[in-house]
């Protein structure tokens, strides 16, 4: 690829050909889909995300493209995650995130794999502003900058995170052990509440009855 360009030295916009990409005009993406091929039929590996990244030369914001399929069901858990990273990101717009089966489209990695892999994972592309974000309730544009591009990218990770934690296969940390309040010492030392002296009293007594047998039977006389 170019520098800042859709297309490679060739000339081939290389998210067109994933249907049916040639090892010796479209290499490496060639390898890569070979690479998701035998990590699907892995069965050690369950292969549940594909998020091909892109800059938009037009749009503002960060936003995402999907599939559109018959389930519904299906459909529905589609607009969890990016539902999720605009929760987690000011710079991504929802509003803006949109599903759709383009036939111009149907040559991206997006499209393809969405047919491919199995009802089970999720094929997305992730479009960023090439220049900035509007954050909602403003009219403000903010500039992207290298730090704004890598909090995205935090925020992305992030975002998984919440996402399997709702799916309950990540656990969640546990909740601080809560601090159990002191029993309070008695404010003379040497003192003890009322209520609770006869019973020490009592007890004395007792001791010494049992020490000395003698003095209870003289008082039994």
């Amino acid at each position: 690829m170019v520098p800042r360009e859709r297309c490679s030295l060739m000339g081939f916009d290389l998210n067109r050909h994933w249907a049916n990409p040639s090892p010796w005009a479209h290499p490496t993406l060639h390898g890569v889909k070979q690479l998701i091929i035998e990590m699907y039929n892995n069965p050690k590996i369950n292969l549940e995300f594909y998020i091909d990244i892109h800059a938009h030369s037009t749009m503002m914001n960060g936003f995402m493209y999907g599939n559109i399929f018959e389930d519904e069901e299906r459909f529905q858990r589609q607009a969890v995650l990016p539902k999720l990273l605009c929760q987690n990101a000011e710079d991504f717009s929802y509003s803006s995130t949109s599903f759709n089966r383009d036939a111009v489209k149907a040559g991206t990695g997006r499209r393809f794999l969405g047919g491919l892999l199995n009802d089970t994972s999720y094929c997305y592309t992730l479009e960023v502003s090439f220049y900035s974000y509007i954050v909602g309730g403003t009219t403000t544009a903010v500039p992207y900058t290298e730090e704004a591009y890598m909090k995205l990218g935090r925020n992305v990770a992030r975002t998984f995170l919440d996402y399997y934690r709702l799916n309950s296969l990540v656990e969640r940390p546990l909740a601080p052990t809560p601090k159990t309040r002191k029993e309070k010492e008695p404010l003379f030392k040497g003192t003890t509440p009322q209520g609770q002296g006869t019973s020490h009293a009592g007890s004395k007594l007792e001791k010494r009855s049992q020490t000395h047998p003698k003095d209870q039977s003289l008082s039994t006389q």
